[in-house]
């Protein structure tokens, strides 16, 4: 039923902001495509506290970022001159490629008048065929994403194919992602169709198979089994997927099928050769010196929350 369960575990994104981090994990580096998931928040900040939160302009290349929220609002600066509020039940799709820089910043006066923030932030990998794509930037707004409702269950589709349901959300691969929200009783069970299949639960407990399992831990499914997940108290799951892509090596916010590429991405980094966002390029975060842990292997060095 189950092959795995993953804790998440603490993580600093060495600027005050402690996130709870689930992918990649050292017996399992991938769900499908998703090669990387934090869970921010919930977090409470001042005005004062803002600017050491800010996530600093920074590099990716052969993966989508994408960026959810429950809580707040971030602004989002990137190489391609994009500037771009998100806020809750919204999408941030930010497609890498061969490189891109972005920036992260909480600017919103609510927050920094003591809101909340909090937010669930993957990493797609990109196909082969696709690795060294043109970046390019999507937002997405609640209404262009389909939600299903029914006794006890609230389901939004954040990306890809699951229930009979799609969206225009642009992807590279087969996968899907989900946020469900079950209330006490409810019983619920996974997309078919997927050989690779989990549920973060990101709030409340869930039963499943007569187990219990709570916030922070993320069900990697055993494949050709469908499970019945049951809520416990409310909650709130992120179901995500899709088909494998093979191996990939992830150093920092490098993701790629070859390790050379890496390091051709470590080196235009230090260079200068991947452009920072017009808008936000005063300042950057430079490139890890730690290089005790090839790519590849292991807990990559610490790295931004997207």
């Amino acid at each position: 039923m189950l092959d795995l369960i993953i804790d998440a575990r603490p993580a600093s994104l060495g600027n005050g902001f402690n996130v709870r981090r689930i992918l990649p994990y050292r017996l399992r580096r991938m769900l499908g495509p998703f090669i990387f998931m934090d869970h921010g928040g919930p977090v409470n900040f001042t005005a004062e506290q803002a600017p050491g939160m800010d996530v600093l302009p920074h590099p990716h290349i052969g993966l989508s970022t994408v960026s959810y929220l429950f809580d707040g609002q971030v602004t989002h600066r990137d190489s391609l001159g994009v500037e771009q509020i998100i806020r809750p039940g919204e999408v941030n799709w930010m497609t890498a490629g061969r490189g891109i820089a972005h920036s992260e910043r909480f600017e919103d006066p609510v927050t920094l008048a003591g809101g909340r923030l909090e937010m669930i932030q993957t990493w797609v990998a990109l196909p082969e065929t696709h690795e060294e794509d043109t970046p390019s930037f999507e937002n997405y707004q609640p209404h262009e994403l389909p939600i299903f409702t029914d006794t006890g269950v609230w389901l939004r589709l954040i990306a890809g194919d699951a229930f009979g349901l799609t969206n225009h959300v642009t992807t590279h691969s087969p996968l899907f992602y989900a946020h469900v929200v079950l209330q006490p009783g409810t019983p619920f069970g996974l997309p078919v169709g997927y050989p690779e299949r989990g549920a973060y639960v990101a709030k409340g407990t869930v039963e499943v198979n007569g187990h219990r399992y709570g916030a922070g831990q993320l069900l990697v499914f055993t494949r050709g089994i469908d499970p019945v997940i049951t809520a416990i108290e409310p909650a709130t799951i992120m179901l995500l997927g899709g088909e494998p892509l093979g191996e990939r090596f992830i150093w920092w916010n490098f993701v790629s099928s070859r390790k050379e590429r890496i390091e051709q991405a470590k080196a235009d980094w230090e260079a200068g050769r991947i452009a920072l966002p017009p808008n936000d390029n005063q300042v950057f975060i430079p490139l890890p010196h730690d290089q005790s842990k090839p790519a590849g292997s292991g807990t990559p060095p610490p790295q931004p929350l997207s």
